[in-house]
């Protein structure tokens, strides 16, 4: 893709993250829109790990416990607004 999405760096760097095996924010935020992604054309490693949903709120709340429920909302909502950015690109 030509265009600079939103989020687009934090994609990137998640998909990296999961190449190198390496359990990041950015790689389990792109495990959780995995399903979308590869449906936009993303290649994703095969080895993504489980429950990225519960794994991402518990690597958020090890680094501060009362700001990790809006840390995974605003993460969510910038996966998505990437996803719906990709589709528009791809149209």
């Amino acid at each position: 893709m030509e265009a600079v999405l939103p989020g687009e760096d934090l994609i990137e760097q998640g998909i990296a993250d999961l190449r190198k095996g390496n359990e990041t924010i950015a790689a389990l935020l792109v495990c959780i829109g995995a399903p979308r992604l590869t449906g936009l054309g993303f290649e994703l490693p095969d080895n993504l790990p489980p429950t990225p949903e519960h794994r991402l709120y518990d690597l958020l709340a090890e680094d501060d416990q009362d700001s990790a429920h809006s840390r995974y909302n605003a993460l969510i909502r910038k996966l998505v607004s990437f996803e719906r950015a990709a589709e528009c690109v791809k149209k």
